[in-house]
């Protein structure tokens, strides 16, 4: 009898025994320990003791049963059980070692109906950064980031810091693409100084990008549609090359970024230019905000900063001065080359961040 068959029909919680085969036993004792076996109303029940052995034959007259000691019995089943439960506890535990051979042939087959490698999907934050971490933790060769947005996290920071570090130590070869709010960010820094010092290249770029990353040039992972819960794993030859050919474009144009804290003239004047054509194309404050990586506040200061300018009490002002009078390109009597770290809400709000 198996432990859910008293449950199944009605029996105790325990699951051992059912409530009818209980009565019956009980039924049996106050007779005195023995049970007439022809009546058909109690067969589901007799049988149910006959099998748990609370009821035997009596051998001088099978037509008649009488009762087994209950402590005896109990005794004896739970040794079978548990003897049972420490067999299937074992063979649990072995499952994924019997079949991980079977787990490699079957992985290698799915590459093989699919010739060039398929594009794969990690849904939720948690799952696209844990399968972000397993392909940089095994890169062997490089690492390529292009990492868009402000400033990140101070505890992602700290736990990629140490794991970079180790790649650069194992030879992996580390280029990181930031936007230049990154420079603004004392963590930023600090982490860009500290890999840079073991040979990793960091550098910023005054234009939108979409986040990036390829691991040996062999895979890569990129948004699926801007959705930041989403992410497209792509291991195809072709497009992990054109992504590795983007990604050398974006570097061609960017500006070294070794972590110190003066912020380049070079990178201020881009930055303020972009900001300026961009006002002039009517494009809205918190979308030039999110495509240059910086905060709104930050997009504030700096328009505040074109107004005094321009000489400019509104915006509508602003706008039309800038329009009769185009801006000239920022030189550095122009701009103070350092700006205040980026605390807490100097965040761009462009969402989930990937570990990178």
């Amino acid at each position: 009898m198996n432990a859910t068959s008293g449950t199944e029909q009605g029996g105790s919680a325990t699951g051992i025994l059912s409530e009818e085969a209980r009565a019956l036993y009980l039924q049996a004792v106050s007779n005195g320990g023995r049970l007439a076996s022809t009546d058909p109303a109690i067969a589901r029940p007799r049988a149910e003791l006959l099998e748990l052995g609370l009821l035997i034959p009596d051998v001088d007259d099978p037509s008649t049963m009488t009762v087994a000691d209950p402590s005896r019995i109990a005794g004896r089943l739970a040794g079978q059980w548990q003897e049972q439960a420490l067999y299937l506890l074992l063979r649990s535990s072995s499952a994924p070692k019997a079949f991980q051979d079977l787990s490699h042939a079957y992985g290698s087959m799915n590459h093989r109906t699919e010739p060039g490698g398929a594009i794969e999907y990690a849904l939720g934050v948690p799952e696209i950064n844990q399968q972000i971490e397993s392909l940089v933790e095994n890169a062997a060769k490089e690492v390529l980031t292009a990492q868009p947005g402000g400033s990140r996290p101070l505890a992602i920071i700290q736990r990629i810091v140490e794991r970079d570090v180790l790649l650069l130590h194992r030879g992996v070869q580390r280029r990181t693409i930031y936007q230049p709010s990154a420079r603004y960010a004392a963590p930023t820094r600090q982490y860009v100084e500290r890999i840079t010092e073991h040979g990793a290249e960091v550098r910023t770029l005054a234009e939108p990008f979409k986040r990036l990353i390829i691991v040996d040039r062999e895979v890569a992972v990129i948004p699926a549609q801007d959705d930041n819960d989403r992410a497209a794993i792509v291991r195809d030859p072709a497009v992990v090359s054109y992504l590795v050919d983007s990604f050398e474009g974006l570097w061609i144009r960017s500006i070294p970024f070794p972590g110190a804290t003066e912020v380049p003239q070079e990178v201020i004047s881009r930055l303020r230019t972009k900001i300026l054509r961009m006002m002039i194309q009517g494009v809205g404050h918190r979308v030039i905000a999110r495509s240059l990586g910086i905060s709104e506040r930050t997009l504030a200061r700096h328009i505040a900063e074109f107004r005094e300018e321009y000489e400019s009490e509104t915006l509508f002002q602003l706008g039309w001065r800038m329009a009769q009078h185009p801006p000239h390109l920022i030189t550095s009597d122009d701009v103070s080359l350092r700006e205040p770290d980026c605390g807490p809400d100097e965040d761009d709000g462009s969402g989930h961040q990937p570990q990178s």
